[in-house]
């Protein structure tokens, strides 16, 4: 188990992260929240010891995880960390990349493990390929590999699909968070993209002015969400007699006493986003259909949908 024991941590005055504590088990997947400067990425050092802390403790199992001051090589074999820069050989292959801590004495054990790692990160194809030859992307993608490779407790991913293509984003990250949880590896991901979160944490922390103002399932905070900065995260929505309803939750019906002023149609793929004037406040809903500028139409607000 992970433990975070009352952290405190900044630069100089600058307080970045303030009393922070939350447990994490083994195998379970965790989730971080939180606008650009909320401290996401300075969470994920602090765990993988690349800081010293300020104040407080943090724990792996009953190891404590120390800073700099006190390790003369930062990190710890049983924690991996992929951030957005990734530390990769450029003039060796993909597979080489990969297996750079396999061990040697077991080669039918070690190629066996990267053609399964070459298979999760979806760059079997592209196996002899210089790394310096790969597009972001595939750079991001090796990194992920090279760092489950030898299946460490716990796994620190610091936006881990934010170079990768729309195209492979999907079965990238079902692959990757299906292979961390057969496997039981712990999993931290620091992230502003919901499709990394739904479906797939166990629960989902989000930081605030250097606190942490929730943590729950990503379902309780989808469907009660305490503030604006949790329900935009989760999709576009409307904040009207001090409840939130997200533009789904808004629905056109032939008879209603709100009537609301169609503005601005915005087509999604499958409906319209629709923006429109309620009562001179501007509120946004989905529709199967386009809409005519400037004709009224009846709504009704159901947070239950």
């Amino acid at each position: 188990m992970l433990r975070v024991e009352k952290i405190i941590f900044g630069y100089n005055k600058l307080i970045i992260l303030r009393g922070l504590s939350f447990t994490l088990k083994q195998g379970d997947h965790l989730s971080i929240i939180g606008e650009s400067g909320s401290g996401k990425s300075t969470l994920l050092k602090l765990i993988y010891g690349e800081f010293d802390l300020n104040q407080g403790h943090i724990f792996w199992k009953n190891k404590e995880i120390l800073g700099p001051k006190h390790n003369l090589v930062i990190g710890y074999d049983f924690i991996k960390y992929v951030s957005q820069e990734f530390d990769l050989m450029p003039f060796t292959s993909v597979e080489e990349n990969i297996g750079t801590f396999l061990s040697n004495f077991f080669p039918e054990e070690k190629k066996e493990r990267i053609a399964e790692l070459l298979d999760v990160v979806e760059l079997t194809e592209f196996a002899k390929k210089k790394v310096k030859t790969l597009s972001g992307g595939q750079k991001q993608r090796v990194a992920l590999a090279r760092a489950i490779a030898k299946q460490p407790e716990i796994m620190l991913l610091d936006e881990p699909f934010s170079n990768i293509d729309n195209f492979k984003k999907q079965s990238l990250r079902r692959k990757l968070f299906k292979h961390l949880k057969e496997k039981g590896i712990s999993c931290i991901v620091a992230t502003h993209d919901k499709d990394d979160v739904l479906g797939y944490a166990d629960s989902m922390l989000v930081l605030d002015n250097s606190k942490i103002i929730a943590i729950d399932s990503p379902e309780n905070l989808y469907k009660n969400p305490k503030n604006a900065l949790i329900a935009s995260f989760f999709d576009e929505f409307n904040s009207l007699d001090s409840e939130f309803f997200y533009a789904h939750q808004i629905k056109v019906v032939p008879k209603s006493d709100l009537k609301a002023t169609v503005k601005k149609n915005y087509f999604k793929g499958k409906n319209y986003l629709i923006e429109a004037d309620l009562n001179g406040q501007s509120i946004f809903f989905e529709h199967p259909n386009h809409l005519v500028e400037n004709t009224e139409v009846n709504i009704i607000l159901n947070n239950n949908l």
